[in-house]
């Protein structure tokens, strides 16, 4: 992994922020969760995504990954 794979996936999402996203996260042991999001905000190491569940008494969630989940392939994101 290099320095300039990690700024080509950060430009790539920070041009994207506001997006709807559908994220397949990788939670290990043959457990893979999907769900859909907004790109919220794209910060120096990481970026945060806001997921609704389709279920409405759950709150909506922030999460955070890092540009390395991606290149690693342990979050994988669509645009929908």
């Amino acid at each position: 992994m290099q320095q300039s794979d990690i700024s080509k996936v950060r430009s790539s999402i920070h041009q994207r922020c506001g997006n709807k996203v559908m994220i397949q996260l990788d939670r290990g042991r043959n457990k893979v969760d999907v769900q859909e999001g907004v790109i919220q905000k794209a910060y120096a190491s990481v970026f945060t995504i806001l997921v609704n569940d389709e279920n409405e008494a759950n709150p909506p969630q922030l999460l955070s990954f890092s540009y390395t989940d991606v290149i690693t392939r342990d979050i994988r994101m669509k645009l929908c």
